[in-house]
């Protein structure tokens, strides 16, 4: 398995980050053969709809999977899958993600190109 995250924003204790805990929740229910999770939130820190986040960020993430849990789905459907899976940070101040989420047959054709 190819598995690679990236964290960018000085985080507090690395069990309470947030990029960990995404990449757990992401692993265990897709099993994926890649993923790169990136904490961006520093990007977004002055932003009017940031007033009152938590502070140290871990807002927003820019994430990549490639997962054969997305083979017959739609790019909608495998939007909304994640978003399920990520309800509870969500809830607990996650922001907004960028995804990224490829078949293996996808992401095989991207490298190849």
């Amino acid at each position: 398995m190819n598995s690679t995250e990236h964290a960018h924003a000085a985080p507090p204790l690395a069990e309470d980050r947030r990029v960990d805990r995404i990449g757990r929740a992401l692993r265990a229910q897709l099993a994926p053969s890649l993923i790169e999770i990136e904490d961006d939130s520093g990007r977004h820190a002055g932003h009017a709809g940031m007033r009152g986040a938590p502070a140290g960020g871990e807002t927003h993430f820019n994430v990549l999977v490639v997962s054969a849990a997305f083979d017959g789905l739609a790019r909608v459907q495998r939007s909304r899958l994640v978003h399920e899976l990520l309800t509870p940070e969500f809830a607990s101040g996650l922001h907004a993600l960028s995804l990224t989420l490829r078949t293996p047959a996808e992401q095989a054709r991207i490298a190849g190109a």
